[in-house]
């Protein structure tokens, strides 16, 4: 029987795209272990926030603190609809905690298409990076959005005026190391969930969620060569995050501190993503498993043609249908 190629059949434009942020990317890379923010800024592709409708969406970057740089950029249906109340959908970015914000290019895309079409307003989350902000930075700053939610935050936008926000349905959706993340915020929420005046976590979506382990997988090895992920890229992103000293068995990496760990009573319901060509995808259906053993509501949704980061580029047929089914989940949890 032949071997299963090391690619799936790939849209050009999502071919060239991907080309173009993965060769940004490993250029930025030093062998030190920094990262040449120069160079990304002159070359990586970034969209600016744009007020005026466009296609049924407008957008606004908002400030939540200066001195870390911490801003989110706000997707916003421009169409009103008298008595809607609208989900809220804070969104954190993947790039192995190293790369991209809410203005790259493709994320920009993927915010609006998840406000236009599930009919949310979008909080995409410009989270500090590493190596020069290791963990547990992306963690606080997910959490300090959340209070800036809880607080009123939001009032004076602009864009949201008119818009009825509906702060007991909040999702967190996150993909690659943006998985990683919704996954300790959240922790991080229930462990807290009376001190919440607002903001209820109503479910997570992990999309390819980034975690790690010193043991190579079996997906690991055989799919090494494909688009995206290599070993050496997932290795590096490790070490530029984590504490110094640590290794990828750092509940960072994994999610939680020992096998006996419970979660959080008020941890809500998952959909964990896994692609067929991702070489993460045995890590991302052991958490699956571990949200199952520890009693939590948890659906695994798995393309089986799908490369790591394929729903950020519209060309491939199963970004929609992954939209569709985050859609579908959204409602559901709000229904309960």
């Amino acid at each position: 029987m032949a071997n299963k190629p090391l690619s799936p059949p790939m849209p050009w434009m999502a071919r060239l795209q991907i080309a173009l942020l993965i060769g940004v990317t490993d250029a930025a890379r030093r062998k030190d272990g920094t990262v040449n923010r120069c160079l990304l800024s002159i070359v990586e592709p970034k969209t600016s926030a744009n007020p005026k409708p466009v296609s049924g969406v407008c957008t606004s970057d908002v400030t939540i603190d200066q001195t870390r740089k911490l801003w989110i950029r706000i997707f916003a249906p421009s169409d009103p609809v008298k008595d809607e109340k609208l989900p809220i959908v804070i969104h954190f970015h993947g790039g192995g905690f190293t790369f991209f914000s809410p203005a790259t290019g493709p994320y920009d895309v993927f915010g609006r298409r998840i406000c236009r079409e599930i009919r949310a307003v979008v909080l995409s989350v410009n989270y500090r990076l590493a190596p020069e902000h290791k963990y547990p930075a992306p963690y606080d700053d997910g959490i300090d959005v959340l209070r800036f939610l809880d607080s009123d935050g939001l009032s004076s936008v602009g864009i949201l005026s008119g818009l009825d926000l509906d702060f007991g349905s909040c999702f967190l959706t996150g993909d690659s190391a943006g998985g990683n993340i919704i996954h300790h915020v959240t922790r991080r929420w229930a462990a807290s969930v009376d001190s919440w005046e607002k903001v209820r976590i109503k479910g997570i979506v992990a999309l390819q969620p980034y975690f790690g382990s010193e043991e190579r997988t079996e997906a690991e090895l055989r799919l090494e060569g494909v688009p995206v992920v290599s070993m050496a890229r997932a290795d590096w992103g490790w070490k530029a995050f984590l504490p110094e000293g640590a290794n990828r068995n750092h509940e960072a990496a994994h999610g939680f501190g020992d096998a006996a760990e419970k979660l959080e009573e008020a941890f809500p319901p998952a959909m964990v993503v896994i692609g067929g060509y991702d070489p993460l995808q045995d890590l991302q259906k052991r958490y699956y498993e571990m949200l199952k053993a520890r009693g939590k509501v948890a659906r695994l949704l798995e393309y089986s043609d799908a490369i790591h980061g394929f729903y950020v580029f519209p060309e491939f047929v199963q970004s929609g249908q992954v939209i569709e089914e985050i859609k579908a989940f959204i409602r559901e949890q709000r229904s309960l």
